[in-house]
């Protein structure tokens, strides 16, 4: 049996119906499977038919020539022209079949030239192009890949500006592996992270060289899905894609690929991240020849409060790995950043979010004015110096030993802190996790406080008839549209 490629080949004999009939039925049975090819064929079938109607057309050898000419130019093109919509169409097939009759070869070239001129419909808009669920299935056919990415952070909410560049390893079998350079633009200084997500252990371990330090966090099946979309993993993104509007950009050339593009400015990709003040761009271009991920640019603005800027590209498909690699190895001399180096990642569910939402009443005596995820973290940043905290951490202090080095005090200290910090992630997680999975969640914590115990603090949708709700005194319970109604008034 012939490969995908071998058939592509015979395309133009079939077309022309000059196969044997071994060879047709093979490229017949290849067709009933391959888009790919039914749409390469039904183009050559176009040109052959309007060349056909041209056939009483006739010209010298020099026009041929000139034709020919052309043609040929169009093609050398292709690998220098800067992106832009174009025809989807193999230019080398279209010649070989030109040549192939000569009876039609002035008037298919003709017909050739005229259509990557002024993009005729039959050859633009033939077929149903690359979906998103197919990319997606050709990536869950690959056991192992590898892709880079580099990002730009701006914005007032950070003390200087920062650039990410992340070479990234995903297996099946092993899990995932990225290298992480932080750079500060201002001073030059990079550090580097080495993070290792591990699956079946439901565990990442971050090893920072530069600081001699390790991190170990644990992790469930939602923050290692977050995880993933952060670092631009193409299944996620492509997934997150898939849930939001988004419009197909046809096709294009980049780095001498063709490619075909597929954009987003839903503000549903990323709309728990700061509200409605949140604008994105995300384009993702396919590769037209594997249907796989070429490249993909994302902006994300909000406000003067967060900007990023970032591209993923360098897609190596099928890398041969070992499972040695994604084996974390951490030098004996270095120390774990807190405690025994162990963190347990906050919850992002119901439970998780009213245990932040409480120990926020607990701290401030009221709940967040927002949910979305920037200013909620103002919030949380604002109450480094809160008492409650200072008086927790005073009170640890009191019961540990003098006997502990000091460095060991320091370290216990800073875990005790973030154990206590820790719940209040969890609200704006979950928060984020209802926008994503369009509960529409609607959050009323400027008007309701942990005295208004009959008041709804916060409620999302479950279905068309049902919504659930957390009151001021952090219950929580199932109500129908028609008891939400009698909630309202």
């Amino acid at each position: 049996m012939n490969t995908h490629e071998q058939i592509k080949e015979l395309l133009t004999d079939f077309a022309l119906q000059e196969l044997s009939e071994q060879q047709a039925s093979e490229v017949k049975q290849h067709l009933a499977d391959c888009r790919q090819c039914r749409s390469e064929l039904k183009k050559l079938q176009a040109v052959l038919e309007c060349a056909e109607s041209m056939s009483e057309l006739s010209a010298g050898q020099q026009v041929y020539e000139s034709a020919k000419e052309s043609l040929l130019e169009a093609v050398a093109d292709e690998a220098t022209k800067q992106p832009s919509p174009r025809p989807t169409i193999r230019l080398d097939l279209i010649w070989r079949t030109i040549m192939k009759n000569r009876t039609t070869k002035l008037a298919a070239a003709a017909v050739i030239i005229i259509a990557i001129l002024a993009g005729l419909p039959f050859l633009t808009n033939e077929g149903p192009g690359i979906a998103l669920a197919d990319v997606l299935d050709k990536i869950n056919q690959t056991h192992a890949y590898m892709y880079k990415m580099s990002m730009k952070i701006t914005g007032n909410m950070l003390p200087s500006a920062q650039e990410h560049t992340i070479t990234a390893i995903v297996s099946d079998d092993h899990g995932m592996k990225w290298y992480m350079d932080t750079t500060d633009p201002n001073t030059g200084e990079t550090m580097t992270q080495e993070v290792y997500l591990l699956p079946q252990q439901k565990i990442a371990i971050t090893i920072m060289p530069q600081k001699k330090q390790y991190m170990k966090m644990t992790i469930d099946d939602d923050m290692l899905a977050r995880m993933k979309q952060q670092n631009n993993d193409p299944r996620a993104v492509i997934m997150q894609i898939m849930k939001c509007k988004y419009t197909e950009l046809g096709r294009a050339v980049i780095d001498g690929v063709e490619v075909q593009g597929f954009r987003t400015t839903d503000p549903a990709f990323l709309s728990a991240l700061s509200g409605d003040t949140t604008s994105i761009e995300l384009t993702l271009w396919v590769d037209a020849e594997n249907w796989l991920p070429f490249r993909s640019e994302m902006e994300i603005k909000s406000g003067e409060k967060m900007q990023i800027s970032g591209a993923t590209y360098d897609y190596r498909w099928n890398v041969p790995v070992q499972e040695s690699e994604f084996v974390p190895v951490i030098p004996e001399d270095f120390k774990p950043f807190l405690g025994d180096g162990i963190m347990k990642m906050p919850g992002m569910n119901e439970e998780g979010a009213i245990e932040g939402l409480s120990r926020f009443a607990e701290m401030t005596g009221r709940y967040p004015k927002t949910l979305n995820m920037l200013e909620l973290a103002q919030e949380i940043a604002a109450l480094k110096d809160n008492q409650y905290l200072k008086d927790q951490l005073e009170k640890f202090k009191d019961q540990m030993s003098d006997q502990i080095p000091k460095d060991e005090r320091f370290n216990a200290l800073m875990k005790k802190s973030m154990e206590i910090m820790q719940p209040l992630q969890s609200i704006g997680y979950f928060y984020m996790i209802l926008v994503a999975d369009k509960k529409e969640p609607v959050y009323y914590g400027e008007s309701v406080g942990p005295d208004d115990a009959d008041m709804v603090l916060l409620k999302w949708k479950v279905s068309d008839d049902q919504y659930r709700v957390i009151f001021g005194d952090l219950t929580a319970e199932d109500v129908t549209a028609d008891q939400w109604n009698e909630l309202e008034r």
